[in-house]
């Protein structure tokens, strides 16, 4: 009975209607390929009972279709013309570029994701879900990867502190076959360009170079980059006179290093020997009671985002700090695949 499961054939239809989407009516079209997708899986779950990849991609619509807040029910896609003999090596080629559409015609389920980000004094979250608050003066590798390498450098938050404060962040996305030409994005203090350092907003002029997009959602403040051929999605922002970094990698992506690139914060988090503790009374320049009233305010869970949000403003004094972490704690929202995952206590 599952060798005559055609769950393959229902994930290539949702994929090739769903290619190439026009801003203008993306979320209609995608609800209305969701809900044929889900038509399609009905339509066999006869035959595909025991299929593991049926089940995966049926929990896979569920989840896609809350994500975009899609009505179960309601208008689906025409019918698609048959072709006469399917090409899989073209079809497969087709979304080279294209990591999670070409995840899911392979392996007939949605890509695992894992999420990364560094805030504030800095604090890392790791792909783990490890928390750490971090001296690391200097400058630091988060990421060190097959395809990417991430380094943030940092500085004291004010002279003569051991607190510091993403101050630099260096993006390489590297040469990858029809791609993208390797592509690096620098970002500074009060410069958060929305473009790569060559001055292009892609990956350059292969078949795939549309796979790689910058965009400027805040001027100078907020900067989203989606690298679609590796699943992942990047976000960069400034909050008073610090750098924060997101990202969202798939599992695969995020695990495809050696031995020897062992030092990644995003992985490990930072070095015993560079953490610091939180709880300890540390004297700022603004008191606990106080600060702890501030981030009440954009926090009003006390998880370790509103933890590290009272260090940072004591520490430096600055209110802004209340913004970083709260837009930390916005992209974990939009990233975690897990919502359950999304609050760590400490």
């Amino acid at each position: 009975v599952s060798s005559q499961c055609k769950i393959r054939r229902c994930n290539s239809e949702y994929v090739a209607a769903t290619l190439n989407l026009r801003r203008s009516d993306r979320n209609a079209v995608y609800c209305n390929a969701l809900r044929s997708y889900s038509h399609c899986t009905r339509k066999i779950a006869r035959t595909c009972r025991g299929n593991l990849a049926y089940h995966s991609a049926v929990h896979g619509i569920e989840d896609l279709m809350i994500q975009n807040n899609c009505s179960k029910e309601g208008p689906t896609l025409p019918p698609r013309p048959r072709p006469l003999a399917p090409n899989h090596q073209g079809f497969e080629s087709l979304f080279m570029c294209n990591y999670e559409k070409s995840f899911l015609y392979k392996h007939g389920r949605l890509p695992r994701y894992q999420h990364c980000a560094t805030f504030g004094d800095p604090h890392i979250r790791t792909f783990h879900d490890d928390f750490h608050t971090c001296q690391v003066e200097g400058s630091w590798p988060l990421l060190d990867n097959d395809y990417l390498f991430v380094q943030a450098t940092s500085s004291p938050v004010v002279n003569g502190s051991n607190a510091t404060v993403t101050s630099k962040l260096t993006i390489i996305f590297k040469n990858m076959k029809e791609c993208i030409d390797q592509k690096v994005y620098q970002a500074e203090i009060d410069n958060l360009p929305a473009a790569f350092e060559d001055g292009s907003v892609n990956g350059g002029e292969r078949p795939g170079g549309s796979s790689l997009t910058i965009r400027d959602l805040n001027p100078r403040r907020h900067v989203m980059i989606r690298a679609e051929y590796i699943g992942t999605t990047i976000v960069i922002r400034q909050a008073g006179r610090q750098l924060s970094f997101s990202i969202r990698a798939a599992e695969e992506v995020a695990r495809a290093f050696t031995e020897e690139q062992d030092l990644q914060l995003c992985v490990d988090g930072c070095p015993r020997s560079q953490r610091i503790s939180r709880s300890e009374g540390c004297h700022g320049r603004t008191t606990t009671e106080a600060a702890r009233a501030l981030c009440k305010e954009k926090l009003p869970v006390e998880d370790v985002y509103f933890q590290s949000c009272v260090f940072d403003v004591v520490t430096s004094g600055d209110a802004n700090f209340t913004i970083a972490a709260h837009g930390a704690l916005e992209d974990a929202r939009d990233f975690l695949p897990n919502t359950s995952k999304l609050h760590i206590f400490q």
